[in-house]
């Protein structure tokens, strides 16, 4: 009686269900072109990447997204773009301070966060790579992140009969190549805009700040805005920001790729955006929080000689004046945008 009482509960709540039209799905395969339509936020300047050669199309975000979580990029299809660029962190790496590819082998640098994308002019600290269709052939090749080939992604692509038809389906035919490969990727990425924050809706009028805030905001502005510029929060610049050389790491940045002596450590200027949940900082991540990274600032004595001149210029903050300016940091979270269930992973149930 028990068990028939608890079956006849079944059926009368899965018929309640229908009933309301209320199906449990995954709505992230419901893509549209609506959905892929670029909107360039108010106050945001010019993208640098246009996509007229890539034009947006539903499909081949679709299939982008696929490609940016399959494990199929690597060689021993143990990683994907995903495993480093978490959703949850703004598309960054929360849970170590160096990046970690196959075979467990730990990387050189700090994972970036991908978001606005197409406003940078380079991408890595060093801006080793200028476009951001190529930007994956660097983790996809290096030997200590996916250690793979594109001539071995796309014989492993090829074999796939998911992917066959999803490349005919976004291409219309079933020609399978590096570039179309780049190309969707590069939509799905480029698409990644963060926009609605709180400090977003405040600069609309939409949102008050606390005085705290406010406060921060100023000094944020006083202290701040030479190298990370409103509304993007970066200069597309490369600085030294002060941190002293990690003597196990020595990471020289863009100086080891231009060989010019002023870019000797300097990185790039990284965009503060979702700056709440994009810890670890820095490019070795050797800083946990951003109070950590707030008295790194504000200490100009532990700061390494060829620190940039705009950082010594940042000066001490009282206890006060910190307070504030993380109170106005957090105001940079965009759940909008790390909720977007455009860009979670289609591979599992999301909700």
């Amino acid at each position: 009686m028990k068990y028939k009482l608890i079956y006849t509960l079944f059926i009368l709540t899965v018929a309640f269900l229908i009933g309301n039209s209320f199906i449990i799905e995954n709505p992230y395969f419901k893509i549209s072109s609506k959905d892929v339509k670029l909107k360039i936020p108010k106050g945001f300047p010019k993208p640098l990447y246009s996509f007229k050669k890539n034009k947006l199309k539903a499909d081949i975000f679709i299939l982008g997204r696929k490609l940016f979580y399959d494990n199929i990029l690597s060689k021993d299809n143990s990683v994907n773009c995903g495993t480093c660029h978490q959703r949850i962190a703004a598309f960054a790496h929360i849970d170590h301070k160096l990046s970690h590819g196959i075979y467990a082998k730990i990387g050189t640098r700090n994972v970036p966060a991908l978001q606005n994308l197409i406003w940078k002019d380079a991408y890595m600290w060093d801006g080793g790579v200028n476009n951001l269709e190529v930007q994956p052939i660097n983790p996809i090749t290096s030997p200590i992140e996916m250690d793979e080939t594109l001539e071995n992604v796309i014989t492993k692509i090829k074999r796939d009969t998911t992917y066959v038809k999803l490349f005919k389906k976004a291409y219309k035919d079933t020609l399978i190549n590096s570039e179309r490969i780049l190309k969707s990727l590069a939509q799905f990425t480029g698409l990644m805009i963060s926009a609605n924050s709180r400090y977003d809706k405040f600069m609309r009028k939409q949102d008050t700040f606390s005085i705290a805030e406010k406060n921060g905001l100023a000094l944020f502005r006083a202290k701040c805005e030479s190298c990370h510029k409103e509304p993007l929060f970066t200069d597309n610049s490369y600085r030294n920001n002060g941190i002293k050389l990690d003597s196990s790491l020595n990471d020289f940045g863009r100086g080891k790729l231009t060989e010019i002596e002023k870019d000797y450590r300097t990185f790039k200027v990284p965009g503060l955006r979702n700056i709440e949940r994009t810890y670890p900082y820095m490019h070795d991540g050797r800083f946990k929080t951003l109070k950590e990274v707030i008295a790194h600032y504000s200490n100009a004595a532990s700061h390494d000689q060829g620190s940039d001149s705009l950082i010594k210029k940042i000066g001490v903050l009282n206890t006060q004046e910190k307070k504030e300016l993380h109170a106005f940091l957090l105001t940079l979270t965009d759940l909008e945008f790390l909720l977007d269930r455009r860009f979670a992973d289609p591979n599992g149930l999301q909700y």
